[in-house]
């Protein structure tokens, strides 16, 4: 029986995924691993490749419309491990990450659920070490790009980056952690109803309302490529996304209407750019030119219908799923 359970969804990116996968098998022998890909609207090649190039992963095809949660949860109900090791794709495993983590959760107390690594940047810069409860107020400041988890506070202790001490924290970041499966059945797996998020923010709640504790180790260092170019889905990701946290947030009025006219504002500056930009009109939703300023163009033409359909949608009823299958180029 394997100890551990990775399980990595990824969205028929296999340039992203393997990477990923080699970084597991290169000095994380020590803890006997079995990793579950969710290969999530994989093009029959892309599965064949995955097959041929990591004969030792467990694929666990997925079709259809599902979100962050639903992804992890098909392949969570078929782990076999003590531990569950959720992963992004777009992650660098170092060598004995995982048989680090394991120790962790070992010597913790028994009340102890989860640890998390020190996620960074590939430039080293430090994404998250710990990270606190979340409320409606953050998640204004977090529209805001005001939030910093890379801020000393009480549940992300720096300090301790130096000591390199394990220390408590209150919930987690999706990208990267450890958590005792049997912990994570009886929280019911990620939940569903969010989508694309919070899930992981929301499990981290349930967690300490259970009685649990979350850790992390500012010793163990993952790496988070992130980010990347903006696509045209994102016109169905963020009002998804932001549908999912109004829902956990408990969908206060101030809310909405600050997200709204936040929003409209971010609709007025993307219509100006492309009032001003030459033959902005005229320029096709998806570009295929190098052209500097046609990816300009593209990516404010896709800003621009991504605050409209948010704009749509905060006030709906709608779950994040109905609204992503809605705006679904």
């Amino acid at each position: 029986m394997p100890e551990v359970s990775v399980v990595i969804v990824c969205m028929n990116r296999p340039d992203i995924l393997f990477p990923c996968l080699d970084s597991l098998r290169d000095g994380n022998e020590e803890c006997l691993l079995e990793t579950l890909v969710v290969a999530y609207q994989f093009t029959p090649e892309n599965l064949a490749l995955l097959a041929e190039k990591h004969p030792w992963v467990t694929i666990v095809p997925s079709d259809g419309i599902r979100g962050f949660a639903e992804n992890n949860n098909l392949a969570l109900r078929r782990v076999k491990g003590h531990y569950c090791f959720i992963l992004n794709d777009d992650t660098i495993v170092p060598p004995h990450t995982i048989e680090h983590l394991v120790h962790d959760l070992r010597t913790l107390p028994e009340d102890a659920a989860a640890v998390s690594p020190a996620i960074r940047f590939p430039d080293g810069r430090l994404q998250t070490c710990g990270r606190g409860p979340w409320n409606s107020w953050r998640y204004a400041l977090h529209y805001l790009h005001l939030v910093d988890e890379a801020r000393p506070s009480r549940w992300n202790v720096i300090s301790s980056e130096v000591e390199k001490s394990l220390f408590q924290t209150y919930t987690l970041n999706g990208a990267c952690f450890l958590i005792r499966t049997d912990i994570f059945r009886q929280a019911g797996w990620f939940n569903p109803r969010y989508f694309f998020t919070p899930e992981d923010i929301a499990l981290g709640h349930v967690l300490n309302g259970l009685g649990y504790s979350v850790w992390a180790d500012p010793a163990v260092p993952i790496t988070h490529i992130a980010g990347g170019s903006v696509s045209a889905m994102e016109q169905a990701i963020k009002p998804a996304r932001v549908r999912g946290s109004l829902l956990f947030y408990g969908e206060p009025l101030w809310l909405k209407l600050f997200i709204w006219c936040f929003e409209a504002l971010r609709y007025l500056k993307h219509a100006v750019v492309l009032w001003i930009s030459p033959r902005a009109s005229q320029v096709p939703p998806v570009i295929s030119s190098g052209s500097r300023k046609a990816a300009g163009v593209e990516k404010s033409l896709i800003m621009r219908q991504t605050a409209l359909n948010v704009m749509r949608t905060v006030f709906s009823t709608l779950s994040p799923k109905e609204i992503f299958i809605r705006f679904k180029p």
